[in-house]
């Protein structure tokens, strides 16, 4: 499911700014309400549908359903839209519906996994979102630079793999009866343990620092670099993403987690501060891939490392307030970067988001004195 959706949201992603510009006419200002906007609610909802689904019995498919649906629903708008209000209102519709299956679902990855191979399930997971994330990309340049479509209508092939996923969400089950035994209470937030608290102190401070991806695609192109090869390179980070996700997150079922979260957070500092002093155009070539080998140390490893710190009936509310606590903290790392940006130099947000991971690589050993909680079998 998270291939498919993955490939329609990347497909659409380089499509929508320009769509939003050369079709609608759309000012920048309207884009950055849209997208603000939309962000917020994914932020503000993400963790009320984890602590929901914990209340409900530990159920669920339905906020998966639900949440793949309203995201297959939003899609047939963007292309259908004259206007930015369309747009915004697609856009709303899926950040609901990503707030609405994101904890549930790692929740269920959670508790369908065997403790010893929590790391291998959501590196798996990522290794096949960001499989998607690779395809998308190429689809939409394949359809715009081949195949001659419009803008419009090559937002129309995003409705395709969204369908796709929301077929798929049939297939789902939920965990087995043994992860799912009553426990109480559920859902309230001071049930959750210290240890998740330190984990979640953690990788805030990083968050702090990690803009969106974005700022490295418009830093390459700040020294010259071409939008096709920007995307390009893009896309090589996504495939080196995918590639690594899996192995490196069933590595963390071997060694502690905390070891490979440090390494993932000194190759961060190492990648920022080579976009912070940019050689040259080949070194996007050598930074992307190497960026793809950091966030693969790091996506899957850190969803694990809060499953192993989630107890048994409190599973969606951890992911969900991990979710929506380090979501809020992106959201801020982007708009700062984008001040540092405006009112500093091109390279002030790379040294901020170094400077963040360096604060975060100092606090970890503390959050791994911790001891592991484990689910009850």
């Amino acid at each position: 499911m998270s291939f498919a959706n993955d490939a329609a949201s990347e497909l659409a992603y380089p499509i929508v700014p320009f769509f939003l510009r050369t079709t609608l006419g759309v000012s920048f200002t309207i884009i950055g309400i849209i997208e603000g906007v939309a962000q917020g609610v994914a932020v503000g909802l993400v963790g009320l549908a984890g602590f929901v689904s914990d209340r409900a019995g530990e159920r669920r498919k339905p906020w998966i359903a639900v949440g793949y649906g309203l995201t297959t629903l939003s899609r047939p708008l963007l292309a259908l839209a004259h206007g930015w209000g369309l747009v915004l209102g697609s856009k709303l519709a899926d950040r609901a519906g990503k707030a609405a299956r994101t904890a549930p679902r790692d929740a269920l990855i959670r508790d369908s996994s065997e403790p010893h191979q929590l790391g291998s399930s959501f590196g798996y997971h990522r290794a096949l979102d960001s499989a998607g994330a690779v395809v998308g990309p190429l689809a939409a340049v394949a359809l715009l630079r081949l195949a001659h479509v419009s803008l419009r209508t090559a937002l129309w092939f995003v409705v395709l793999p969204s369908a796709v996923a929301l077929a798929l969400v049939a297939a789902v089950r939920e965990a087995p009866a043994r992860e799912r035994r009553e426990v109480a209470p559920r859902g309230r937030l001071r049930d959750l343990p210290p240890s998740f608290w330190a984990v979640l102190a953690v990788w805030t401070l990083f968050s702090v620092g990690n803009s969106a991806d974005a700022f490295l695609l418009l830093r390459a192109g700040s020294i010259g670099v071409g939008t096709s090869l920007a995307v390009l390179a893009y896309a090589v980070y996504q495939l080196v993403y995918s590639g690594l996700s899996w192995p490196l997150g069933a590595l963390s079922d071997r060694i502690p987690r905390t070891h490979l979260l440090a390494a993932g957070l000194v190759v961060f500092a190492l990648v920022y501060l080579g976009f912070a002093r940019l050689p040259g155009s080949w070194a996007i070539w050598i930074l992307f891939p190497v960026y793809g080998a950091y966030i693969a140390a790091t996506d899957g490893v850190a969803k694990a490392w809060v499953g192993d710190h989630a107890p048994a009936g409190l599973a969606g509310t951890a992911f969900g307030v991990f979710s929506a606590v380090t979501g809020a903290a992106l959201l801020v790392a982007s708009v700062v970067a984008g001040l540092l940006w405006s009112k500093v130099s091109a390279s002030a947000p790379f040294y901020m988001g170094a400077g963040a991971a360096a604060a975060a690589l100092a606090l970890l050993p503390v959050a791994a004195s911790y001891r592991i909680r484990r689910a009850p079998t």
